[in-house]
């Protein structure tokens, strides 16, 4: 099943390119304003529902396949386990590496199809503790599309440390240039939810006790299949000069000082849907409070 978007002008809004959310008030001739009452929380359950991993046994791992393996690159995960390293969880300790413009770093994946509402719940620390110290050093979310080395298409949202510590990082990358944002956020546990209704793609964050925020929403022409998954990554100052060549970056494994632990509680995988006459690109049509309650599963 996927949702539908708004007609004509839903797409030709989808297909400008990497933009923002507009304001712009809807019209009889276009998309309308969504109420509340008019949407759901994202079904569980399903092809997809059977991709989501609780991590409670070792075997879980199983479900899960390494970006490196799939298409053949330096495998940049120093460690990775489940319910090893911490007991119920995925432990994912990356070696130093960066998911920006061309550069790759590590990523575990399941393939799948659709309008799909990936949930986890994570918490980045430092090795000795904390948050981690060196810049750049995230670890979340990540739905990629397949083959895409030599021209990168994906998006995240990670946690962690970014230019300085304590982030929420959204991010867009388009034919391998990627458009970061940041926004502050507590350290310890943090949800997170990457999704994507018809071509539009959406990044929420709830901190512990706190409520679920909208971190960016980005049209995108991304094929149907995607590799979604969990990703992280650390200490970008140690490329020093190979900041500006991605590919003699990618072409071995750099040495540094990696500083992250990645904990992820579990990945849950959930189908959303949107009236046919929403756009999601369109706030004055789909508000954040809409929004929210559309891609975030009920009770979360």
């Amino acid at each position: 099943m996927r949702a539908k978007v708004a007609g004509t002008l839903a797409v030709a809004s989808v297909l400008a390119g990497c933009g923002t959310t507009t304001s712009a008030q809807p019209t009889p001739s276009g998309p309308g304003l969504v109420t509340l009452d008019k949407v759901t929380p994202p079904a569980p359950g399903g092809e997809v529902g059977q991709a989501s991993t609780e991590f409670a046994n070792a075997t879980d791992l199983s479900l899960w396949t390494k970006l490196s393996e799939t298409e053949k690159d330096v495998d940049r995960i120093a460690k990775w386990d489940v319910n090893k390293t911490v007991k119920g969880s995925m432990y994912l300790e990356p070696k130093t590496s960066a998911w920006f413009d061309g550069f790759r770093g590590p990523f575990v994946y399941q393939e799948l199809a659709g309008d799909i509402v990936m949930h986890a719940r994570v918490k980045v620390e430092g090795k000795s503790g904390g948050q981690p110290k060196r810049k750049f050093s995230l670890g979340g979310l990540m739905a990629r599309q397949p083959d895409s080395y030599t021209t990168p298409n994906w998006v995240s949202v990670t946690t962690g440390t970014a230019e300085k510590s304590g982030q929420v990082e959204v991010k867009y990358t388009k034919d391998g240039s990627s458009k970061p944002k940041e926004l502050a956020v507590k350290n310890g546990w943090v949800e997170l939810v990457l999704a994507r209704v018809g071509r539009v793609f959406v990044a929420l964050y709830k901190e512990d006790g706190g409520k679920w925020k909208v971190g960016n929403r980005w049209p995108s022409t991304l094929p149907d299949v995607l590799q979604w998954g969990v990703t992280a990554y650390t200490d970008w100052d140690s490329y020093n000069t190979l900041k500006k060549d991605a590919a003699k970056a990618n072409a071995k494994q750099v040495s540094g000082r990696p500083d992250l632990e990645l904990t992820v509680d579990f990945v849950r995988f959930l189908r959303p849907e949107l009236p046919e006459y929403a756009d999601p690109l369109n706030n004055a049509s789909v508000s954040d409070e809409v929004l929210i309650k559309a891609m975030t599963p009920a009770g979360a």
